[in-house]
């Protein structure tokens, strides 16, 4: 979080808090799409109460950490980025019990089982690190190059590797004890959260870069937090393995976003380095022509 954060410019903070339009398009898809998103499918398959709490609790959490580094690999908006993580998880304060209210009538205790102070450190490790980033890239733009070449690839590395062994060690358990409906909805939630976010932020117009930045703000849920309140709301022999949920979910969630950056990273690469290689061609193809107009006759 230190090196996202020395990505990360002060004017160009300002200019999001003080044009918030980003920030409100976010907010929706975050806490409008995403509940919506796991009540329908909860519906749809027809799930137990049980099952459909696991569901909407995944649904109601803020966008996580995960957002940012996708952001910064789709080649996104990290100001919007940072500034929409944290401004999630402290609506999530209001907005979880909220939300769970509406969606979960009838199953007591959930609502007054949210953490408090998970939400509330989750929000001082997205803030307080990228302050820090911030800070160095303000004062000393020299040492933000060095943290960002050296501390996020590294990050990044070791975070796929930590997951992909997770994935090894207790994979086959999740998918042995979670029903098919439950695998096939954290299958569908991310990517109905990336779609509906770089649909709604390009109805409004925003830019390219934000369109990116909203769909994995949207796509990407705190699934620790999730995981937490699954384990605080239910003793274990009510919610059996459904606690396992967030972690099929993140395992989807990272597969899909990983799936995306590839095609767009190919995307780049070929199909815009082709594109650039022509206007190239027509600028001195053009050049030719009024330097030389005997030539554009002929």
């Amino acid at each position: 979080m230190i090196s996202l954060g020395c990505t990360m410019e002060l004017s160009k903070i300002k200019a999001n808090v003080m044009k918030p339009k980003g920030l409100a398009i976010a907010a929706v898809a975050q806490f409008g799409v995403m509940p919506l998103t796991a009540f329908l499918l909860a519906k749809a398959f027809q799930l137990n109460p049980v099952e459909a709490v696991a569901v909407l609790v995944c649904g109601c959490c803020p966008g996580g950490l995960l957002s940012n580094i996708l952001t910064l690999l789709l080649q996104g908006d990290m100001n919007l980025s940072i500034v929409m993580t944290s401004c999630s998880t402290m609506l999530a304060l209001g907005m979880m019990p909220l939300l769970l209210y509406l969606y979960c009538q009838g199953f007591p205790n959930l609502v007054h089982a949210v953490p408090y102070l998970h939400i509330i450190l989750a929000l001082a490790m997205t803030i307080i690190p990228c302050t820090i980033g911030i800070a160095v890239n303000h004062y000393k733009p020299q040492y933000s190059k060095i943290i960002s070449r050296l501390c996020l690839p590294i990050t990044i590395v070791v975070t796929l590797v930590i997951i992909v062994l997770a994935s090894f060690t207790i994979g086959k358990q999740i998918f042995t004890m979670l029903t098919p409906s439950i695998i096939t909805i954290a299958c569908l939630m991310p990517f109905i959260g990336f779609v509906f976010g770089y649909g709604i932020s390009s109805i409004f117009r925003l830019s390219l870069p934000c369109r990116r930045t909203i769909a994995m703000e949207t796509g990407c849920q705190n699934n620790n937090l999730a995981a937490s309140i699954l384990r605080l709301a239910f003793p274990q022999e009510l919610i059996g393995p459904l606690f396992l949920f967030p972690g099929v979910y993140i395992l989807f969630q990272l597969a899909e976003s990983l799936v995306i950056v590839l095609f767009f990273r190919c995307h780049q690469r070929f199909f815009m380095k082709q594109k650039e290689k022509d206007k190239s061609q027509k600028i001195v193809a053009y050049a030719e022509v009024v330097m030389d107009p005997s030539s554009a006759t002929a």
